[in-house]
């Protein structure tokens, strides 16, 4: 059998959390100095001042690493998910109305279509 005395005992051992010690100070709180918060201009001048190795990703850089799933593809025309491309324009579409609409295009705004998209023009 248990006494009462041996369970306190076990619970005195048992480290308190961090959140139920009442002598705990946020790291923040220790320092008398009152810091303050940095805006994105500072935080990129300081970034521009240090030498960073070649392949470190930062805030300033656009370069990211290529994704790991393939890209979404979406409707030239309404811009919802495309899962068909006309074979004859090379335009992306959503469904069949789409598609006639697509094949009822002309030329010249099957090309400008294509142009937004950044394709190969292939059409003309």
């Amino acid at each position: 059998m248990v006494t009462t005395e041996e369970v306190i005992e076990e619970k005195e051992e048992k480290k308190c959390p961090v959140f139920k010690n009442p002598e705990f100070q946020h790291s923040a709180f220790r320092s008398s100095k009152k810091r303050g918060w940095r805006n994105l201009k500072q935080i990129i001048s300081l970034e521009r001042g240090y030498t960073w190795p070649h392949d470190a990703v930062h805030y300033s850089s656009i370069d990211a690493p290529p994704a790991f799933t393939p890209g979404k593809k979406y409707s030239d025309v309404s811009g919802l998910p495309a899962n068909y491309t006309d074979p004859l324009t090379k335009l992306r579409f959503a469904d069949s109305a789409e598609f006639y609409r697509v094949r009822d295009l002309p030329m010249d705004i099957v090309n400008g279509l294509l142009e937004l998209r950044k394709a190969n023009s292939i059409v003309g």
